[in-house]
């Protein structure tokens, strides 16, 4: 068995587009313009990159697109002025902070500081919340992006066994939400788990996002299971050269995708996903800031 590409850089440029649809939809029924601010501290060459990708894709959609480049040595209490500043501004209806910030700024401050309406990267405790009990409004983006790529590949996820390896705020917690709110059974396992493997090979589908490169092995998969590889590690690759790396995933793609019935690459699969999922979080929570239904198409 060879397993299915799961093309998550396809998939991304499909739901940009279906954004594109939805802000036009805005402006011409509604008179609104999504607007998101994102504010970056320092000048961290791998964060200005990204940054930048995600500016370019705002403007792209016809959102607008507002950024903040603050200096390294900013006072904290600078960012939580303009964080405040923001979450009073009616054309900004997403903000985001990148993280890491320096050391000298609390970034739990800044968590906390956004405007759990606008906070569309959903870090804020109350929207963590939000996600843990169902209630409406955004949703991390990796995992947001990763359960789109499942419901497409699979369908119904109801009854489906799945494994979540990783426990982290960012991905592991809400990913095993919004599998328990599609109805599949979840086991969320970890780099410490008992017979790991075995809770492995026993999934439907295994999202792996736990940090360690190509960890999940060939016989740790359920022949036909669906894999998702949210890990993004970088290793040396001297074949290229001296100095040279590449990166890799959690999973051994080589190895799994002979079993798997479908698997994510590294990069190409759930990486693009998370930019043209943070724009569709800007669309829901621009929707739910003036009364309108979010679009089920770009929601959890």
């Amino acid at each position: 068995m060879t397993a299915k590409i799961i093309d998550g850089k396809a998939f991304a440029a499909g739901l940009r587009l279906r954004v594109a649809e939805h802000v036009e939809r805005l402006k011409s029924e509604h008179g609104i313009t999504p607007g998101l601010a994102v504010i970056i501290v320092g000048h961290d060459p791998a964060s200005q990159v990204y940054v930048n990708s995600k500016a370019k894709q705002t403007q792209e959609v016809g959102m607008n697109s507002f950024k903040y480049e603050l200096a390294e040595d900013v006072p904290e209490q600078e960012v939580l002025d303009l964080i405040e500043s923001l979450n009073q501004r009616e054309d900004v209806h997403g903000i985001l902070c990148q993280l890491p910030v320096p050391k000298h700024i609390d970034e739990n401050k800044i968590i906390e500081a956004l405007s759990p309406a606008k906070d569309v990267d959903c870090f804020n405790p109350s929207n963590v919340g939000k996600v843990a009990i169902g209630l409406p409004g955004p949703v991390p983006c990796t995992p947001l992006g990763s359960l789109m790529l499942l419901r497409d590949e699979l369908g119904d996820l109801s009854g489906k066994n799945a494994v979540v390896v990783g426990r982290s705020n960012l991905v592991g917690k809400p990913m095993a939400a919004l599998l328990l709110r599609d109805s599949a059974t979840v086991t969320v396992a970890h780099s410490r788990t008992k017979d790991l493997a075995a809770i492995c090979a026993a999934a439907d589908i295994v999202v792996a996002a736990v940090g360690r490169p190509q960890m999940i092995k060939k016989d740790w998969i359920k022949p036909g299971a669906t894999v998702i590889d949210v890990g993004i590690n970088r290793i040396d690759a001297p074949e290229r050269g001296e100095g040279k790396t590449r990166l890799v995933g959690d999973v051994d793609y080589s190895g799994v995708s002979e079993v798997a019935g479908a698997i994510t690459p590294v990069p190409g699969g759930v990486g693009p996903m998370t930019i043209a999922c943070l724009l569709a979080n800007t669309i829901t929570t621009t929707c739910l800031a003036n009364g309108i239904e979010p679009p089920s198409d770009l929601t959890a």
